[in-house]
């Protein structure tokens, strides 16, 4: 026989040819993301359309809607750091004069 004569060339066994198959695939793998590290100026692709069908609003962990309650005090608060924001840029810098419009202030 052709394969069973002493020059021929020996032939793997199956668990050998199904473990380097496995062993060149993750090769493969590893070498497809060191890539993807190394270069990340490469966009990522995304090929399966199912990930762009996601609904943020219903989700588990989507943040609950605030009430009218949380919305003014949200306000209240944002406007009390814009005040402190404009008073903490007027005592750094003193050079930036004071200007009023009231015409109080320069009656006699």
């Amino acid at each position: 026989n052709y394969f069973n004569r002493y020059s021929s060339p020996e032939t793997e066994e199956d668990e050998f040819a199904d473990e380097r198959a496995e062993i060149l695939a993750e090769a493969v793998a590893l070498k497809k993301s060191s890539v993807a590290y190394m270069h990340p100026e490469v966009g990522v692709c995304l090929e399966d359309a199912n990930l762009f069908g996601r609904n943020y609003f219903e989700r588990a962990s989507a943040p609950d809607v605030e009430s009218m309650e949380e919305a003014e005090e949200k306000a209240k608060i944002l406007a009390e750091a814009a005040a402190l924001k404009k008073s903490a840029a007027a005592y750094m810098h003193p050079e930036v004069g004071v200007k009023t419009t009231d015409p109080a202030l320069f009656g006699r």
